[in-house]
């Protein structure tokens, strides 16, 4: 220990080689649902960032606070080490993305020590091992033969900067810029490899009701990407085209369909383009998807009108695109506004098909008046006009009986999911275990032959896969003949969508983890991360377990429970980052104030899932407080007093009031970190730990001599409390205020409480309610030197009338007040009180017993008497004049105070 507080950098140092050598925090492998508790695994990028301290520093401290609850604890660590910044690194420095990675995790893996993380580092899995994306590739063969792997050509999201495709998810804004270069991106069609995340759309979209421990704002994320429409299917004749399906969720419009669009990439688009110079450049030169105005350029066909038998004109389009439903729609401008802007640039037809419902209340017989949309669409549902036979019939009616009706029309559930597209034409990623056989085709890598590795990286333009000939040249498994391997490698998320099952076993050879142990562990209890991984890292891991468990692999079908994500660290109201040249460094925070100093200013200057703004006077007012703990727990452990056995509460010889005040403090901080705590609430758990200390300073400068059972235990409990945030120097001082007798803090006993929460803020509202009082009325009457302070609780009748009020739902609440006896008879003292209930009977609470508001009075009355230098007496109603005790009522005793 230093004079200035403590030697953190030494403190540290110590107890985090006890704690390795103790294995303080590995997870037996025999351990029955041990409570699992996983951060987001980070990419090796080099250094930790603060947010990356915030994450861990709350899994470790909810994985802290559990075990010290009695429950086996399973809290791993990894690397998401694939990836592009791997290879452009390599690219800059001539170096190889394996090297550059490894020397990125040694130096984040330090860093996580220092921080005091306590993980079962035994369980480490780093993804661009091949031992781990060995079983990569195997999940991809095990997909293949489920029938939810594909090859096909498609146009793709392309980035010219990172050279690679990019699934929907990867396209980020109106702009449509690559989410991790901010590069416009482009389109391209090229043969691929998708998963078919859409088999699992209905149930990834309907199971989403069941996550009740996710942030609602993730959950309608999800739901909002999958993006379920119902409707109809429906066929429109084409001439020698012959019938294109559209999907329509407004089938009761059929009668207002004027026109048929074709997205510029439909098939029939581009035989058309073949034939006609005007078509092919307004595909190659003109559709603009993302234009403010929907364009297109008729063509010399016609459509048939199923409903109607019209012909009606055939345009391509470029509001209409490929892989939102059918890539070909019915245009209905009276009803739908996008229709609307088109029909009205093209000189097509608005007909209005469905009028709003005759208001209530005029002619019964009043028929639907068609709606003017000559300016605008009319989008709601009502009553079909114009449509035939079909008039009158509302909206819903109309499209049940149109759907039954029209021969070639069928009902038909649609997503906005589409397949996830795994390719990637870059070197460091997992390698696609396919061999491409010019007679085969496609041909699995056999399993034996598993994994396909990685050869030497080759720094060149493009895709370095394919500058690897030995590598690539191969022979077909089936045939023998000559072949060349897969090049492209997969999404890095197909590793992170499933790495929370390989912690379970880590290094099990015969399969990618143990069945039996991953069904006792999974799913996740607490998973904790960024939100910007709402969609692709949740929606692809939530499919992955899904698709693992229909394999009879797993009997869980969801992996994360509970979801937190936590929120940014800020510099000035703005997020941290380097570019913006805001960053602060968490080893510079570590190196001059320690670990344990940025543990706990974080934790608790917000909810762990709002955003804060780092403050360096933040930072030394909580490396002032640890100095603080650090001196009361030394001065009285070194003191006669100390060393005593804390298990109970006080000896037999304790009449103490203060100590008894103190007591109820540290029952109530106890009861409400705990609710805080099982919350992951922890800026108001260790608020708790941090007032206590402080309320043990205050009691031992009162009096004499402190009450060492009650100041031991105290000590205690604020140790305890504040070990999972701080746990280096807590360790230290627990060591010392036990001499060494208790074992470890890391594995002792969370500490229990006699009281429940709402008892120990009722005690505590009731104490400062009645200092707030003593205060006011002081400085209201002038009152420089009080002789005495009287504090009056208020009388059992008023407690019973109070009771009464909270459970009453009686209009007349002073009549049922006055009906009874033991009220009745305190005559207009009753009906004032009564009155008062009455006037605030919504703002009612219920308060302490008067025995227990007597109690919690007459422990904390040293506080009154420390701040005004009087004698306080705490009274009942029976002991006090009647003036002052009428004055008094439940949670708000009556007030004397004599000059």
């Amino acid at each position: 220990m230093s004079e200035e507080g403590y030697d953190h950098a030494a403190v540290e140092r110590r107890w985090q080689e006890a704690w390795a050598a103790a294995d303080a925090y590995r997870t037996p492998d025999d351990a029955e649902d041990p409570t699992y508790v996983l951060g987001m695994f980070p990419y090796p990028s080099g250094k930790l960032h603060m947010g990356h301290v915030r994450n861990y520093t709350i899994t470790d401290a909810y994985a802290r606070y559990r075990r010290m609850q009695g429950e086996d604890v399973l809290h791993p660590m990894g690397w998401d080490s694939f990836g592009l910044p791997a290879e452009n690194a390599a690219k800059e420095r001539d170096s190889n993305p394996r090297d550059w990675t490894m020397d990125c995790i040694e130096t984040m893996r330090g860093q996580m020590e220092a921080m005091g993380f306590g993980y079962d580092w035994e369980r480490e899995i780093t993804t661009c091992e091949p031992e781990y994306y060995r079983w990569n590739q195997w999940l991809f063969q095990q997909f293949h033969e489920e029938g939810l792997v594909e090859r096909r050509a498609a146009e793709v999201n392309w980035c010219p900067s990172c050279e690679t495709v990019l699934a929907d998810e990867q396209v980020e804004g109106e702009e449509e810029r690559c989410w991790r270069c901010d590069t416009l991106v482009e389109q391209r069609e090229l043969d691929q490899w998708t998963l078919g995340i859409t088999e699992y759309a209905d149930e990834l979209r309907s199971a989403i009701d069941d996550l009740e421990g996710w942030p609602d704002s993730v959950r309608e994320m999800q739901r909002n990407w999958i993006g379920k429409q119902e409707g109809s299917r429906v066929e429109f004749d084409i001439g020698n085209h012959g019938p294109v399906e559209a999907f329509t969720t407004r089938l009761d419009t059929i009668y207002g369909a004027t026109f048929f669009a074709l997205a510029p990439d439909h098939p029939i688009s581009e035989e058309l383009a073949a034939e006609d110079d005007e078509v092919a450049h307004f595909i190659e030169e003109v559709a603009d998807p993302d234009g403010d105005e929907p364009n297109g350029i008729e063509t010399d066909l016609t459509a048939t009108n199923p409903a109607t038998g019209e012909e009606v004109p055939v345009f391509v389009a470029d509001f209409v695109l490929s892989d939102v439903g059918t890539g070909a729609l019915m245009g209905v401008p009276g009803h739908d506004e996008r229709d609307h802007a088109f029909a009205e640039r093209m000189g097509v037809d608005i007909v209005p098909v469905v009028a709003p419902e005759p208001e209530e209340g005029g002619d019964g017989d009043a028929e639907p008046e068609a709606p003017d949309v000559s300016e605008g669409a009319y989008t709601e549902d009502g009553v079909l006009v114009n449509s035939g036979e079909y008039d009158g019939l509302s909206s819903a009616e109309a499209r049940e009986a149109l759907t039954a009706d029209i021969d070639s029309a069928e009902f038909h559930t649609q997503y906005r999911l589409r397949d996830w597209l795994i390719s990637r034409q870059r070197y460091w990623g997992t390698p696609i275990p396919v061999i491409h056989c010019d007679d085969c085709g496609p041909v699995m890598v056999p399993e034996e032959d598993l994994p396909v590795e990685l050869p030497e990286f080759v720094n060149t333009t493009g895709n370095p896969l394919d500058e690897a000939h030995e590598w690539k040249h191969t022979t077909c498994p089936d045939c023998g003949a000559d072949a060349v391997r897969e090049t492209d490698t997969m999404d890095t998320f197909v590793d992170s969508s499933w790495y929370f099952l390989r912690y379970v076993s880590p290094d099990l050879d015969e399969a990618p983890f143990d069945a039996e142990r991953a069904n006792d562990w999974m799913p996740v209890d607490q998973y904790v991360g960024g939100l910007e991984h709402a969609v692709m890292h949740l929606l692809y891991a939530r499919f992955a377990t899904k698709a693992i468990a229909d394999m009879d692999m797993l009997e869980h079908r969801e992996p994360f429970t509970n979801l937190l994500g936590q929120g940014m660290v800020q510099l000035e109201g703005e997020k941290m980052s380097k570019s913006k040249g805001n960053t602060v460094s968490p080893q510079r925070i570590v190196d001059e104030y320690g670990a344990d100093t940025a543990r706990l200013f974080m934790m608790q200057a917000a909810r762990p899932d709002t955003a804060f703004d780092w403050s360096e006077e933040g930072v030394k007012s909580t490396h002032r407080f640890l100095g603080r703990l650090a001196d009361t727990v030394r001065s009285f452990a070194g003191s006669d007093a100390g060393g005593v056995d804390a298990g109970g509460a006080g000896g037999d010889d304790d009449t103490d009031p203060a100590a008894r005040y103190v007591r109820s403090e540290v029952d109530a901080a106890v009861a409400v970190a705990t609710e805080n705590f099982d919350d992951l609430g922890f800026d108001l758990a260790t608020r708790e730990a941090q007032q206590l200390v402080g309320t043990l300073r205050s009691y031992r400068a009162y009096v004499d001599e402190v009450h060492a059972p009650t100041f031991d235990r105290g000590l205690t409990v604020a140790l305890k409390l504040l070990a999972p945030v701080a746990p280096h120097l807590t360790e230290e001082l627990y060591a010392e205020l036990t001499g060494d007798g208790e074992g470890m803090l890391v594995d002792a006993d969370w500490p229990t409480a006699e009281v429940d929460t709402d008892e120990a803020e009722k005690r505590r509202q009731l104490v400062e309610n009645t200092r707030e009082d003593v205060r006011n009325i002081v400085d209201v009457a002038g009152i420089d030197d009080p002789e005495r302070v009287d504090v009056v609780v208020a009388p059992e009748w008023k407690h019973e009338a109070l009771a009464i009020a909270i459970d009453s739902d009686a209009d007349n609440l002073v009549g049922e007040l006055m009906q009874t006896p033991e009220i009745q008879r305190h005559g207009s003292a009753a009906s004032d009180y009564a009155k008062d209930l009455q006037a605030e009977r919504e703002a009612l609470r219920p308060a302490l017993a008067p025995d227990r508001e007597h109690e919690a009075l007459e422990a904390a009355a040293w506080l009154i008497e420390r701040e005004f230098e009087a004698p306080v007496r705490v009274l009942s109603a029976e002991e006090a004049d009647d003036a002052v005790a009428n004055k008094a009522e439940p949670g708000r005793p009556a007030i004397d105070i004599a000059e």
